[in-house]
């Protein structure tokens, strides 16, 4: 009976172990039948899943555990999606967010990312597809960065390519993994225009959609003393983004 339940132990700590290794996503959802779908597909494709039911429920779970990925509705009751992801990425939460929404539309796509969020997904949508752009967004996040020795200034900045990250003495700005992603494609190229779809295919994101327009309007709004006016990031017409660091 004892080697039963030594084995009994060993299988169950190494479950533990199992799930401990799967990427964990916190599905946010007022929806309760899409949530329950959501949960039970993203399970059987090897992520670990946490449900809330609204922004309230969201926050309060984001007190107390880290995840590895966000996937929000943005139509909720109370607080929305769009409010949320804004307020979540304001207050330096680095945990990537995937949007859920019926609009399809390319402007609200557009507001979407503008909030902070790293990828967008209209309704209804094909399961394979959310879990293709969520595997995306993991390849991102754990894409280890090229290292260098020359210090890459912008100002008061200086950016940090091993941590993905501005800094300015103790100040750390972080960056999303798709803003790093972007700053270490032009930073190798510096002085040299690099195309929309070039960058697109590096961040692995839709290049149709002016999606790269919107991130680097976001890295502006980080990095430029007056975006309107961008001294680093340029924009090159036609072409795409060249890099003018200090």
């Amino acid at each position: 009976m004892s080697n039963n339940l030594i084995q009994g132990g060993q299988s169950q700590t190494d479950k533990l172990i199992r799930l401990s290794q799967l990427p964990h996503i916190l599905v946010v959802d007022d929806d309760e039948r899409l949530r329950r779908l959501l949960s039970q597909f993203l399970s059987e494709n090897e992520f670990l899943v946490t449900t809330a039911v609204d922004a309230a429920e969201a926050r309060q779970m984001l007190k107390y555990f880290q995840y590895d990925l966000i996937v929000m509705d943005v139509m909720m009751p109370g607080e929305d999606g769009l409010s949320l992801t804004k307020s979540l990425k304001a207050d330096k939460l680095l945990t990537p967010i995937l949007l859920l929404t019926a609009r399809g539309e390319i402007e609200a796509r557009i507001q979407g990312l503008e909030a902070g969020a790293d990828d967008y997904l209209p309704k209804p949508f094909e399961p394979r597809e959310l879990l293709l752009r969520l595997h995306a967004i993991l390849r991102r996040m754990a894409a280890k960065p090229v290292v260098q020795n020359e210090a890459i200034r912008f100002g008061k900045w200086t950016l940090d390519l091993e941590r993905g990250e501005l800094t300015d003495g103790e100040d750390r700005l972080p960056l999303t993994p798709v803003e790093h992603t972007l700053l270490k494609a032009l930073s190798g190229k510096k002085g040299e225009v690099v195309g929309r779809e070039e960058l697109a295919k590096l961040c692995e994101l839709d290049a149709a959609e002016r999606t790269i327009d919107v991130q680097i309007t976001r890295l502006r709004k980080k990095l430029e003393e007056d975006p309107k006016l961008p001294k680093y990031i340029q924009t090159v017409r036609g072409k795409g983004y060249v890099l003018w660091p200090d």
